[in-house]
C-alpha cells in the first residue's frame, strides 16, 4: 500500500495500520485473557484512578480475596518499573478488577457500568485495545496499533468481518478524541483508502 505510515488528524499521530489493518475481539475464542496476562497493570490516568476508587464499592463484592487484600494494601493503582501509572495487579499479572464468569474474565467495572451501577467504564487504555497511546514529554500524543500473540483470533474474526481496526474502536476512540475528530479520521481513512486502490 501506498499509504504514509504515520497520518496526523488534528494534532494527533495515528500509524496507518490503525487504519489498514482488519480487527474485531472474539471473546467467544480468548475469554478475555488479556485481563489476565502481562506483567503490569492497565495504564490509567489521575483522573481514572479517581474514578476507579469511586467505583470501587460498587465492584467489591464481585474481586477475588487476593485483589482486595492487594487494594487494602496498595491502593487501585501503582506506578510500574517504566514509571507509568497502572491498575494494581494479583500476582504478578492479573488485574484486580478481574472477576470470572465461568472460565470467562470479565471486567468487574465494566460489569457494574453496563448494570448501571456506576458511571465509570474502565480504563480508556483497555477500551481502546489494540490501540496504545504515548503521550510524548512535548505534549504529543501518537496512537498505535499493538499486536499482541493472544488477540491472533480478534486478527482472524477481523478479517472475516473486514473490519478495520478504527471502525472497531469507534466507541472509545470518540470517548477518548470526540464525534468530530473521529470522523475526520474516517474521512482521512476513506481518502487514503480510496486513492490507494485506483493506484492498484
Amino acid at each position: 500500500m501506498n499509504i504514509p505510515p504515520i497520518i496526523q488528524i488534528g494534532d494527533i499521530l495515528i500509524s496507518s495500520d490503525i487504519i489498514t489493518e482488519k480487527f474485531c475481539c472474539d471473546y467467544e475464542t480468548c475469554k478475555g485473557i488479556c485481563c489476565v496476562e502481562g506483567d503490569a497493570g492497565a495504564p490509567v490516568t489521575i483522573d481514572e484512578v479517581m474514578e476507579i476508587e469511586n467505583s470501587t464499592d460498587v465492584v467489591w463484592d464481585d474481586l477475588s480475596a487476593s485483589a482486595q487484600s492487594v487494594i487494602d494494601q496498595q491502593g487501585v493503582a501503582y506506578t510500574d518499573q517504566e514509571g507509568d501509572l497502572v491498575t494494581s495487579i494479583v500476582g504478578g499479572k492479573d488485574c484486580v478488577f478481574t472477576c470470572y464468569d465461568g472460565d470467562n474474565c470479565l471486567c468487574a467495572l465494566e460489569k457494574a457500568y453496563r448494570k448501571g451501577l456506576t458511571g465509570y467504564c474502565k480504563p480508556i487504555s483497555c477500551a481502546l485495545y489494540p490501540i496504545r497511546e504515548k503521550v510524548f514529554s512535548d505534549g504529543t500524543v501518537a496512537l498505535n496499533y499493538h499486536r499482541w500473540n493472544i488477540c491472533e483470533c480478534g486478527r482472524k474474526k477481523g478479517k472475516a468481518l473486514d473490519l478495520p481496526v478504527y471502525q472497531f474502536l469507534k466507541e472509545p476512540l470518540v470517548r477518548r478524541f470526540g464525534e468530530e475528530w473521529y470522523q475526520e479520521l474516517c474521512d482521512v481513512a476513506e481518502m487514503l483508502l480510496s486513492s490507494d486502490n485506483q493506484k492498484e
